[in-house]
């Protein structure tokens, strides 16, 4: 699992302040902790402090190692509440509304990032995913440039018996539900960006269809074309095919076949599906006939790291969200700087 062990190495040589704010779940308290424990992060969990005191006195958790914050007596408190204020007054907020909000666990810990006292958050084990996208949106806000949040999941292939080896990124396949050509060429230059940082390697972008080099003729088929040459615009150095279909995107020898000027070569590392219905059903495919890991739900064109969990997820999956919301803070990071 080559890819996976490079994000955790990664997350390891350069923790950031990931804050957590779900850990009235057991699932949540055991990840932070042995994130903790692994050096991959710098653990803040967001609650009732003697609630989560007395679940991580259970686990034997080091008391430097995971700083507990309660909105009800933290100090930051009154200064988040004033910043959700100025940030949503024109929005019909009230004062007394955002003190309240800022009470909330999910809303602090999205204010500690925007206003840097944390770099990255992760929440998705208990919260709905439009909860925590619409408080990520709402505080953190949109990334310089990009116009919308999308999701991605992080493939990894490191089976015996997969052909492919390493690691994929799937887009969009947990938030958009029907992108135009212009959202599906933003969520293409955005998976890319999320491959060049987790895989450690050029993206090679492969825009999904049932056609391949205008095989077939459709207004489906015209999305995804014109979506392409969007990026191709805005990205001249980008390798990015058109439209094409999965087997000439991922196999070197029908690329040949069916799309000699491909310019991935079947060696896509990066599968941009023309809308949610073909996203979500791919990455389960994958995952449950194909056998691929699937780390995710993972945003995309936040302004800082906020990053969703589903409410099925394993302790497993926690950590390594966790490990890849520390990188994507550290690149971050290393942007703003």
């Amino acid at each position: 699992m080559k890819a996976l062990y490079r994000i955790l190495e990664h997350a390891r040589q350069t923790p950031k302040r990931i804050v957590l704010c779900e850990g009235e779940d057991e699932r949540v308290i055991r990840a932070a902790n042995k994130a903790a424990r692994d050096g991959i992060a710098n653990i803040l969990l967001v609650g009732e402090r003697e609630k989560n005191e007395s679940r991580l006195s259970q686990h034997e958790f080091n008391r430097h190692s995971i700083e507990l914050i309660d909105p009800a007596d933290s100090p930051l408190t009154e200064q988040l509440a004033k910043a959700l204020y100025a940030l949503r007054e024109k929005k019909g907020m009230t004062r007394e509304e955002a003190e309240a909000a800022a009470h909330d666990p999910l809303c602090f810990s999205n204010l500690m990032v925007r206003e840097g006292y944390a770099d990255g958050s992760v929440a998705g084990a208990v919260h709905t995913t439009a909860d925590v996208v619409r408080t990520a949106i709402q505080i953190i806000g949109l990334a310089p440039g990009s116009r919308i949040v999308s999701s991605f999941f992080l493939m990894m292939l490191c089976k015996p018996f997969h052909n492919m080896k390493g690691g994929l990124i799937f887009s969009d396949c947990g938030l958009v539900i029907e992108p135009d050509s212009y959202q599906l060429a933003e969520i293409a230059m955005s998976a890319a960006d999320s491959a060049e940082a987790l895989l450690g390697e050029q993206p090679r972008v492969a825009m999904l269809s049932f056609s391949t080099g205008g095989s077939a003729s459709h207004g489906n088929v015209d999305k995804v074309i014109q979506a392409a040459r969007n990026v191709k615009a805005r990205r001249p150095n980008l390798a990015i095919d058109e439209d094409v279909q999965l087997d000439a995107a991922i196999v070197a020898d029908i690329a040949e076949r069916k799309l000699p000027d491909s310019q991935v070569k079947g060696n896509a590392n990066v599968l941009i599906f023309p809308d949610l219905e073909a996203g979500n059903i791919g990455y389960k495919l994958a995952e449950r006939i194909g056998g691929a890991e699937a780390i995710g739900p993972l945003l995309q064109g936040l302004a800082k790291p906020a990053n969703d969990l589903s409410r099925g997820c394993s302790v497993e999956d926690i950590y390594n969200v966790i490990a890849v919301t520390s990188v994507q803070a550290n690149l971050s990071f290393v942007t703003d700087a």
